[in-house]
């Protein structure tokens, strides 16, 4: 009898030993696809940074590049899009568009890009200040400077809402005026400004003064630099004249790219036979992209734009007519005097060229 119970006891425990080990598998299994789905989520899901885009996007085609390459990073939470206005004073390259609504204008452009990547409808996209600041007291409110107050009261210094800004500061200089409290909670990333002597910069021939963005309103530039708190990322001019692309580039590796490289390829294209008759060359400075050099294509650790390399500069105090006058007591600004055009043209090529094959 005794030794017919312990066969049953030694059974027993084998069969516990058994099922034993398949669980543990089992949890083993179970671990490995978590941590699986932990790794892998960031890329394919993970919101890092909020983001509002504010450009004129019915003047040159950069802007489109930029938001074509925006809406296509998912690293990007993009809370907004704002349509600015360009000249604001019917002159320049866009004399024709004196008495037009320029905001509304952009905010069509960018309604009908989107409608081309079959996108619309998922972004917030409002116009900014139809027109541009003339006194740097007092802002011109609008739709876009009432979202950047909203989107900025709900993020913190920690984890900042960056104002993407590729013309006018119109409508983050106004944003600020209708409520300071927001300054500290936004990163500036602004594309203008002529060139810093701190950096070692050299004026390109012909150069205009004051930059052409910056010119665009050069009271709100006052406002953001002389008044405000608002930390700032700034691309100057010579910086953003660093992101050169060739035609040949775009009809190669862009125009075959489905309904979106083609309309890129036209928009782009229809501007370089369109200035004064005469061929502008073989190149165009997609100045904008640099936007997305700084948000969506951070390093994984530590993170920050790290493949680029800036100098922290003392604020100059911009003059009436829109030059910088040095001073040694404002507050330190990141300027940039080196940006790694190679991630990001490579990255935003291989994006447009994914979105192709994924609409096939």
């Amino acid at each position: 009898m005794l030794k017919f119970v312990n066969v049953i006891i030694k059974e027993n425990i084998h069969i516990m030993k058994k099922h034993f080990i398949v669980i543990v598998l089992a949890f083993l299994w179970m671990g490995s696809l978590l941590n699986a789905q932990t790794v892998g989520e960031p890329f394919t899901t993970g919101k890092r940074y909020s983001v509002i885009i504010d450009n004129d996007f019915m003047g040159d085609p950069d802007g489109l590049f930029q938001l074509a390459h925006h809406v296509l990073s998912p690293s990007c939470d993009i809370k907004g899009i704002i349509g600015a206005h360009l000249n604001g004073n019917g002159r320049g390259f866009f004399a024709n568009l004196q008495g037009k609504d320029e905001a509304e204008m952009s905010v069509n452009k960018v309604n009908e890009f989107l409608e081309v990547m079959g996108v619309q409808g998922q972004f917030k996209v409002v116009p900014g200040a139809p027109v541009k600041m003339t006194d740097s007291t007092k802002p011109v409110e609008s739709e876009g400077a009432r979202l950047i107050v909203e989107e900025a009261l709900k993020a913190t210094p920690q984890r900042p809402l960056y104002v993407c800004v590729g013309g006018p500061l119109t409508d983050i200089a106004s944003a600020w005026l209708m409520n300071p409290e927001i300054g500290k909670n936004i990163i500036l990333i602004w594309i203008g400004g002529q060139e810093y002597q701190e950096t070692g910069a050299i004026v390109p021939p012909g150069y205009s003064m004051p930059e052409y963005n910056l010119n665009l309103s050069i009271a709100a530039a006052r406002t953001i630099f002389n008044q405000s708190d608002i930390r700032i990322w700034q691309i100057p001019r010579d910086v953003y004249r660093q992101c050169m692309y060739s035609m040949t580039e775009l009809d190669v590796k862009v125009r075959p790219l489905g309904k979106l490289g083609a309309y890129l390829y036209d928009s782009l294209a229809a501007m370089m036979v369109g200035r004064n008759g005469r061929s502008m060359g073989e190149t165009y400075i997609l100045g904008d992209s640099p936007l997305v050099l700084m948000t969506a294509l951070q390093s994984n650790f530590e993170t920050d734009p790290s493949s680029s390399h800036y100098q922290y500069v003392t604020i100059p105090t911009i003059a009436e007519d829109g030059s910088y006058r040095y001073t040694h007591n404002g507050r330190q600004i990141r300027v940039y005097d080196r940006i790694d055009t190679r991630l990001m043209f490579s990255d935003m090529e291989a994006k447009i060229e994914a979105f192709a094959k994924k609409q096939k």
